[in-house]
C-alpha cells in the first residue's frame, strides 16, 4: 500500500463524500486506502459515507477527541508507506497526492510535506511559513515600523538553503512518512483542537525536512465548527480554543520563561486596550465607555487563558478543551 489516506469526521459526512469522490476522480499513479475516523458515531451520518464509497475503513471514537487523538487511532491501523492527514472539508483538483507521493520518494531528506491551501473561488490562502511568524501574531503591539523591527529582531524567521523548507506544515493536508509516526507517537494527546500541528510539526522537523511544492494545491472550504473565531479584531486575532491550544504549544516547545511572557503580556494589555479605545472615544467627542464591546470579549478570553494557567504551566496530563462557558466567541456571536 503506498497511501493511507486518514479523515476525520465530525457531522460532516456530505463534505467526505465530496472529498472522497475528488480524491478518486484525479488521483492516479498510486495504491491508496481511506480510513474515516468519526469523532460523533451517534450524530456523524457515517452511514451516507459508508453507503457512498463502501471501500472505506471506519472507526468510532468513543468520544468527542478532537482532531489529534482521532489521527492518531488512524494512522495507528494504517498500512501505507505514507500517511495522508486530509481534513473533510476539502477538495483535490488534479493528482497532488501522486505528486506527492513520487516527490517523497525521491527526496528522502524530507519527512513531511504538504499541499498550499486555495480557497473555492481558486485564491490562495495565506498560512504562517514559520515558528516565529506565527509566535509574532501572538503580540498584540501597535503596529508601527519600529515595533515591527523590534519583534522581528527578538523572533527572526528561520534561514533555509532549500526554499520549499518550512518549519510546519498545515494540518489539513499532511503527508507524512510513517516511521515519521513510529519515531515520534503521532501528535500530542494534550491538544484538542488547533495548535496540534504546529506542536507536531517541531517533532517531525528533527527527523527531516518539512517542505511545501508549489505545484502541490488543494481546496480548503474551512468547515464552520462551534470553536471557530468570532468579531475577530486587532487585539481578538484567534479563537479562545485556539489561544488555549497555542500557549500550550509555546509552553511545550519554548519553555516556561516564553509562556509566562505571554501570560504577563496579556494581563499587562488590558488596561491598556481600555485606555487607548476611552481616550479615542473622548477625542471623537462621544462617551469614554461607549462601543467597548471588543474589549469586553478581549478580557473574558483572557480570564480563560488565566483559568489554564497552571495546568499549561505543569503541562498536566489531559485534554485541553474548553468549557462551553468557556467558549466566549460561541457566546458571543450573536451579540
Amino acid at each position: 500500500m503506498d497511501v493511507s489516506i486518514i479523515i476525520i469526521n465530525y457531522r460532516t459526512p456530505q463534505l467526505i463524500i465530496n472529498c472522497l469522490d475528488s480524491v478518486g476522480r484525479f488521483t492516479s499513479g498510486v495504491t491508496y486506502e481511506v480510513i474515516v475516523v468519526d469523532n460523533d458515531p451517534e450524530n456523524g451520518g457515517g452511514a451516507l459515507v459508508r453507503v457512498a464509497h463502501p471501500e472505506v475503513r471506519w472507526i468510532d471514537m468513543e468520544y468527542n477527541a478532537g482532531f489529534g487523538i482521532a489521527n492518531n487511532r488512524g494512522m495507528e491501523i494504517a498500512k501505507g508507506k505514507y500517511l495522508l492527514l486530509l481534513n473533510a472539508d476539502t477538495l483535490l483538483t488534479d493528482n497532488v497526492i501522486g505528486r506527492c507521493f513520487d516527490r517523497m520518494n525521491q527526496r528522502t531528506d524530507i519527512i513531511a510535506c504538504g499541499a498550499l491551501q486555495y480557497y473555492q473561488d481558486g485564491t490562495p490562502m495565506p498560512f504562517y511559513r514559520s515558528f516565529n511568524e506565527f509566535r509574532r501574531t501572538f503580540f498584540i503591539l501597535p503596529p508601527s515600523g519600529l515595533v515591527d523591527k523590534v519583534v522581528h529582531k527578538l523572533y527572526p524567521e528561520p534561514d533555509y538553503t532549500d526554499p520549499d523548507q518550512h518549519d510546519w506544515l498545515v494540518g489539513a493536508f499532511m503527508f507524512v512518512r510513517r516511521e515519521g509516526f513510529e519515531k515520534t507517537g503521532g501528535f500530542s494527546k494534550e491538544f484538542f483542537m488547533y495548535g496540534e500541528d504546529v506542536e507536531w510539526s517541531g517533532r517531525l522537523g528533527k527527523l527531516g525536512k518539512l517542505c511545501y511544492f508549489q505545484d502541490c494545491t488543494f481546496i480548503h472550504l474551512e468547515n464552520n465548527n462551534p470553536f471557530r473565531r468570532t468579531h475577530i479584531s486587532w487585539i481578538n486575532r484567534f479563537s479562545t480554543q485556539m489561544q488555549v491550544s497555542n500557549f500550550l504549544w509555546v509552553r511545550k516547545q519554548y519553555g516556561i520563561a516564553q509562556y509566562i511572557l505571554l501570560i504577563l503580556h496579556y494581563i499587562f494589555m488590558v488596561p491598556v486596550v481600555y485606555g487607548w479605545k476611552m481616550l479615542f472615544n473622548l477625542r471623537k467627542g462621544g462617551n469614554p465607555f461607549s462601543e467597548l464591546r471588543t474589549q469586553h470579549i478581549y478580557v473574558r478570553k483572557t480570564r480563560v487563558l488565566l483559568k489554564y494557567f497552571w495546568k499549561t504551566l505543569f503541562l498536566r496530563k489531559g485534554l485541553y478543551k474548553i468549557k462551553p462557558q468557556e467558549n466566549i466567541d460561541l457566546l458571543t456571536a450573536s451579540a
